[in-house]
């Protein structure tokens, strides 16, 4: 009897042990429902230091006229209570309260949406938000909308003090308990949720999602890439595709497709991760890092809002004008379809190395290889990824136009060189890098210029 009873004590036990462990491999953990407020009073620029929260503006409030293209520009306070994790995928804090911001960028009629939201990690490498892969032409023709999270501390600490009356409550390291972006990885869960799967105030106001999508440029590319690689296999996903641009990307196959889009800048060595079902690898020759294109978007915006454009004295003509972000816009359209329809994105020739590990080019100077924009392709000017000097010189590539005897050396007549720049984009367009709008784009700059006249 003795012998039967502990038996059944034994069993109890197992089954017990059995029932306890049942929560912790009941599968990856929901991401928690924030909560949204807003539209935030005040969408046009006034004064940031204005004691009326009326007056005052989402920083770096784009300059572009998105009311005649109807879109609207509007801004919410997201908060709630987020886990920590730090980098090696641990969780080191749970249902720590935080309040942060979106800016939202969305078409005002719902007649007009794709139903696709690229989400932005806010990039904070200049010490404050940064919506570096905001491309209002691209975004506005497709109808998408666009959302920017600031989701780190040294961003969110920049607010607090370019405008207390606006950005004052906002906190993201758990009363300074965290400041090590431990909460960075489930805010942008919880924003993702909130456009995704919205209750109560949603930030699209009536648009419906169908598809959401995580992008983010440089630095922010790394924290997603922990996010994706360390995190997302221990909670439930929120964004159906990724997009990692100018930056890492993971090494983990999930289900969620990647895209990862490179500047010349960011291609460093010939050792690359393969193609799959799951990840694209595409890399711009002749591109930058941060080129021309973002630095005059912002120079404007930086003059409003922080006093002054940065001016930087670099070992070569700085910023690139090779568009690289007609290349993303391309990657974006691919990442939807992706995960719509199944259909993976072309492939793409990578940037030409020498044996000797570096860059292979041409007897003009440009790289040899990858994808290669009619910039590159049909050039009238040395465009390159790389450059030296202060600050973040070393980011903004180079550009140097050729001199006559060089161009008429390239180009005959300008109907001939013309007739080149359209070849090149056709061939980009059919091949899936370029989209007919920034080929038409291209053309009316060639017909603009002097070459070959």
């Amino acid at each position: 009897m003795t012998r039967l009873w502990s038996r059944a004590a034994l069993a109890a036990g197992l089954l017990a042990s059995l029932l306890s462990a049942t929560p912790a491999q009941a599968g990856p953990a929901p991401v928690a429902r924030p909560t949204v407020q807003g539209p935030i009073p005040g969408t046009a620029p006034g004064d940031p230091k204005s004691s009326e929260l009326a007056d005052t503006y989402p920083f770096f409030s784009t300059p572009f006229d998105l009311a005649r293209h109807g879109y609207v520009e509007q801004e919410f306070y997201l908060s709630g209570a987020a886990d920590g994790w730090d980098t090696l995928g641990n969780q080191v804090a749970t249902d720590v309260p935080y309040r942060t911001r979106l800016v939202v960028r969305r078409p005002a009629d719902a007649r007009r949406f794709s139903g696709t939201v690229l989400v932005e990690w806010q990039n904070v490498t200049a010490g404050y938000d940064l919506d570096a892969l905001w491309n209002a032409e691209a975004t506005i023709r497709a109808g998408h909308a666009w959302v920017g999270v600031s989701a780190q501390r040294v961003g969110v600490d920049q607010l607090r003090g370019w405008s207390p009356t606006r950005y004052g409550t906002l906190d993201v390291t758990g009363a300074r308990t965290l400041v090590g972006d431990e909460l960075s990885y489930d805010i942008f869960a919880q924003a993702g949720k909130a456009i995704a799967d919205p209750r109560g105030v949603s930030p699209l106001g009536r648009l419906t999602a169908r598809t959401v999508l995580a992008i983010g440029a440089s630095q922010s590319a790394s924290r997603m890439t922990v996010y994706y690689d360390k995190v997302l296999p221990q909670v439930r996903p929120v964004y159906a595709g990724y997009g990692f641009i100018v930056g890492s990307a993971p090494t983990r196959v999930g289900p969620e497709p990647v895209f990862q889009v490179l500047s010349e800048t960011d291609v460093r060595t010939p050792a690359r991760p393969a193609d799959t079902n799951q990840f694209r690898r595409w890399e711009v020759a002749g591109g930058a890092h941060s080129g021309s294109n973002g630095q005059v978007y912002r120079a404007p915006i930086q003059v409003r809002d922080l006093g002054a454009a940065p001016v930087y004295t670099c070992a070569q003509p700085p910023f690139s004008q090779v568009p690289v972000q007609h290349v993303t816009a391309a990657a974006y359209a691919h990442l939807e379809r992706w995960v719509r329809r199944g259909t993976p994105p072309p492939t793409a020739e990578p940037i030409a190395f020498n044996p000797d590990g570096t860059k292979a080019r041409d007897e003009l100077g440009l790289a040899r290889g990858g994808i290669r924009l009619s910039q590159v392709d049909v050039p009238t000017a040395l465009n390159t990824g790389d450059n030296a000097g202060e600050s973040f010189c070393f980011l903004f590539g180079t550009h140097q136009p050729f001199d006559e005897a060089t161009l008429d050396g390239l180009y005959r007549t300008h109907l001939g060189y013309v007739a080149r720049v359209v070849a090149t984009d056709v061939r980009n367009v059919v091949a899936g890098y370029l989209q007919p709008a920034d080929a038409a784009e291209n053309l009316r700059a060639a017909l603009r210029s002097s070459v070959g006249r």
